[in-house]
């Protein structure tokens, strides 16, 4: 089965309506918690999918010499006192008091699709269930079970997929993410199943006009059940190809100078799209922001993307402020791990950095997160977590603790699986507790 919501599926959506987290086993801290009360009602995830290199963004080692740093050795005082990042991060150093840094992320796995799932489930890969992702989940209590009434699916992804992993689990296909697909900064945002790239809006209108003229048959039985469901499943589709769902991803409507602060490039306008979507009530947004797999021509590549990363990011933790929305929308930026802090010199790689789990860093801000802090420290070659080791769990189940998910709440599913958002300890998985020194 695709992993993209199709026009097909994105309708049915549109006319079926709506009708904690599967992490760690044992998080005791966790498990063991009253109901929360919900904090945040939203979640932004920024996905560096690849793998971001965290010694030269959020955890910086001016001092471990040219075989760890390379060429970028600098590092960036922020507006928090003792607080420094990466030097292609200035932007982002005058908001360190809207974001903690966690700088001691880690889980030890090196592969791709194991640890993008580790990270997004809190779950190690193997064994007869399939976890579902952070996002499936508030898909299914906080969107279809949650008495959300949004105008596109409660679970979106900008713009494709976020890895080669099933996000759903068992919770089925009806949770996967709604893929926009297109690209937000185009002239026109081509959303799958709701935005057409080369056909206006006149036109499609036209099209449907057409469509009545020639279906003699329903033409011909007016005020038949049948006639009238097909009318009924029509008008629905329509409303959300030409009505406020179309309206939703037109990003012509916002101020041209606020387009710029976010850059004109596609990873700029869907954090744009991003802050539109939780605007609009869509309580899970995530930005794939691939192409940080840097075995090869690693320092050309962050020169070119980190500046981008670094307005877009910037403006958007600064734009949901000025909107009132940061205090109620969690932003989270990580990637399935980080990059190995030593450069590889050697051909073929001539200046690379590799898959690197045992030791990365992660973002939070908004939503209950505290600003201005640091959880944890890597040590002084950013190799191994030397204080306060987290795990993926340990953060999915802060961010369920702020969205107020009951971690004894039951999932339903087609499966018919008796799971709670936090199982019984049967497979213990690495946790060190919730984040409570910034929640």
């Amino acid at each position: 089965m695709s992993d993209r919501v199709s026009r097909r599926d994105a309708i049915r959506w549109m006319l079926w309506g709506a009708t904690g987290l599967a992490l760690s086993e044992h998080v005791p801290a966790f498990a063991q918690a009253a109901a929360p009360s919900a904090r945040a009602k939203a979640v932004i995830q920024i996905w560096m999918w690849g793998g971001p290199p965290h010694t030269d963004t959020f955890d910086p080692k001016p001092n471990a010499g040219y075989d760890f740093t390379g060429p970028l050795d600098g590092v960036l005082d922020t507006n928090v006192p003792g607080i420094q990042v990466g030097e292609l991060l200035p932007q982002l150093a005058g908001h360190a008091d809207k974001y903690s840094i966690i700088r001691s992320m880690t889980h030890g796995n090196n592969g791709h699709e194991t640890a993008a799932y580790i990270v997004q489930t809190g779950h190690r890969p193997g064994g007869r269930i399939v976890y579902p992702s952070l996002g499936a989940i508030v898909s299914l209590l906080k969107g279809y079970d949650g008495g959300y009434e949004g105008l596109v699916p409660p679970y979106v992804v900008l713009t494709q997929p976020q890895g080669r992993f099933d996000e759903a689990g068992f919770l089925g296909p009806r949770y996967k993410p709604f893929a926009t697909g297109g690209d937000p900064n185009a002239q026109r945002f081509a959303v799958e199943g709701v935005v057409s790239g080369n056909i206006t809006d006149e036109h499609q209108a036209t099209r449907r006009d057409l469509l009545h003229t020639l279906d003699t048959l329903r033409n011909a039985m007016p005020g038949h059940g049948a006639s009238e469901k097909l009318t009924t499943t029509e008008e629905k589709a329509y409303d959300m190809i030409l009505g406020d769902a179309g309206k939703l991803f037109d990003l012509s409507t916002e101020d041209d100078a606020l387009r710029q602060q976010y850059g004109r490039n596609t990873f700029g306008q869907s954090c744009l799209m991003a802050r539109r979507l939780v605007e609009a009530g869509v309580p899970y947004v995530t930005i794939n922001y691939g192409g940080w797999d840097t075995h090869k021509a690693h320092f050309e590549t962050v020169r070119r993307k980190l500046p981008q990363m670094d307005a877009a990011m910037s403006t958007l933790l600064q734009d949901l402020t000025d909107r009132n929305l940061l205090d109620s929308t969690i932003v989270w930026w990580s990637g399935e791990f980080g990059r190995t802090p030593r450069v590889d010199w050697q051909p073929p790689w001539n200046g690379g950095r590799h898959h690197f789990g045992p030791c990365f860093s992660a973002v939070l801000a908004g939503g209950g997160f505290k600003g201005g802090q640091v959880v944890g420290a890597s040590n002084e070659t950013g190799e191994r977590p030397a204080e306060r080791p987290v795990y993926p769990a340990d953060v999915l189940g802060s961010i369920c603790q702020l969205l107020g998910i009951d971690p004894n709440e039951r999932m339903s599913n087609s499966r018919g699986l008796d799971m709670a958002v936090m199982p019984p300890d049967e497979v213990a998985t690495d946790s060190a507790g919730l984040l409570t020194e910034i929640m």
